[in-house]
């Protein structure tokens, strides 16, 4: 019996198989456990516990009802007591003076008693010296605006509700018909309404308050230019400015991953083994692409922002800059793919080399850089926004300065909306725009056999 025999005997084999099936359960076992702990590190690190305790539901459940409606604020000035309405508080959407909802009932002078019908039995008085709201269930809340002693608020006997809010300078009363809050300078008043109120027309405009037949019809007898003006010159809403920083958004992602495929594609030649011999000028073509790719867009944005000043196109630079790098790795890999016996056999016919590169190494790549050009198209189309908003420009500085305000959340949901129908679109774009250059769909030929055996071909 050899050395080699010996070693293969039924025992050992069964402690080699042993030993290797218990550190595969070792592994199996290890690798969850490993992911359980740092599970555990990251909810005891994030304080998970405080972050649950500290969610508000009720201003969630407030955020998400501004998202798809409005309100309507009923307003006086303690201090001369002139009253006005506004939609969202905004000069834009104020009613002329003298004009209001229905459910405001303004006094004829200044100072008079203007009643505010909530519905439901909730009624809010705004008297000469003091406001009133009456709330049914549980009674009469006065308040009498001073600048000496601030705001003093009587209220009915018993403790103060979670829903109200008294102090020596405020008192706010939140209830489901709306809200009241009286300051020393003045007594406002909220009403929600479900809907985007004045996104087609604004309260001055002869179109407001038709219904769609009515608008139509009107339209159809001579008016659409003037109903196309009013609703592209809303100026509440802004839709001409909307569609411009659309534009811009799209414009950024498209200068942006367009330049870096230009720019990308002769360095890749450089950082290619098969087509660039001098190793050290590979080498620094390749750190240079990781260095480009390394520090991310938003960093390059607000550096470039910096030098070149905000606006569209120091976007559109910092996308450039990172693609570049992107793109540069991509394509020298791709280069690196090539088949060469394609590229020997356009030498053999005597093409010069930059021939060689035209017809026997761009085609190979041209799925590559059209896949990947197309793919980072759609994604820069999403980055452009949150690029747009440091900059200066695009649907992202539109969405961070409704944010910032805090206050008509309904044009937040209308940008997000918007970003969301963009993103759409680029990827139905890109979708179509790869089936055609890259597969070929639309270009399918039919072939026809003809009668003397040979075919041609029919688009």
């Amino acid at each position: 019996m050899t050395i080699l025999e010996a070693d293969l005997t039924p025992a050992t084999l069964k402690q080699d198989m042993d030993r290797l099936f218990f550190k595969k359960k070792l592994l199996n076992f290890a690798v969850p456990a490993l992911i359980l702990v740092y599970m555990g590190y990251v909810f005891v690190a994030f304080d998970m516990a405080g972050l649950w305790q500290r969610v508000s539901w009720q201003n969630a459940q407030t955020l998400v009802s501004d998202t798809y409606s409005y309100k309507t604020h009923v307003t006086r000035d303690n201090r001369d007591g002139s009253v006005s309405v506004a939609i969202e508080g905004e000069r834009k959407g104020a009613y002329p003076e003298g004009d209001s909802p229905a459910w405001v009932s303004l006094g004829e002078t200044a100072g008079a008693e203007t009643a505010i019908d909530l519905e439901n039995g909730h009624l809010v008085r705004f008297g000469a010296e003091s406001i009133e709201y009456d709330i049914p269930g549980y009674g009469l809340v006065r308040a009498t605006p001073t600048r000496a002693k601030g705001v003093q608020a009587e209220l009915p006997a018993g403790d103060v509700p979670d829903w109200i809010s008294v102090s020596k300078n405020r008192l706010a009363i939140k209830t489901d018909a709306g809200r009241l809050t009286v300051t020393r300078n003045r007594a406002e008043v909220f009403r929600y309404f479900n809907g985007w109120e004045l996104f087609f027309f604004t309260l001055d405009s002869p179109y407001h308050g038709l219904s769609i037949g009515e608008v139509l019809t009107r339209a159809a007898t001579g008016e659409a230019g003037a109903i196309l003006n009013d609703f592209w010159n809303n100026k509440m809403w802004r839709h001409r400015d909307v569609a411009w920083a659309i534009a811009e958004t799209l414009l950024m992602a498209f200068l942006g991953t367009i330049g870096a495929g230009i720019v990308a594609l002769p360095l890749a030649f450089i950082a290619a083994r098969n087509f660039s011999p001098f190793g050290p000028l590979r080498f620094v073509a390749r750190r240079f692409f990781d260095f480009l790719r390394g520090v991310d867009s938003l960093i390059w944005t607000v550096v470039l922002a910096r030098a070149f000043g905000p606006g569209p196109l120091t976007g559109a630079l910092a996308i450039l800059v990172t693609d570049t790098g992107t793109f540069g790795k991509i394509f020298s890999e791709a280069l690196e793919n090539v088949d060469e016996k394609q590229i020997e056999g356009i030498a053999s016919t005597g093409a010069k080399p930059a021939q060689r590169y035209r017809f026997g190494v761009i085609p190979q790549i041209t799925p590559v850089l059209l896949s990947q050009l197309l793919y980072f198209l759609e994604s820069n189309t999403r980055s452009a926004t949150i690029i747009g908003a440091i900059t200066g420009g695009g649907i992202g500085l539109l969405l961070t300065q409704a944010i910032i305000t805090q206050k008509d959340w309904e044009e937040v949901a209308y940008y997000i909306v918007l970003i969301i129908l963009m993103v759409m679109m680029m990827d139905w774009l890109s979708g179509w725009l790869r089936r055609r250059l890259i597969k070929g769909e639309g270009g399918k030929t039919k072939r026809k056999a003809r009668a003397d055996g040979k075919a041609f071909l029919l688009p």
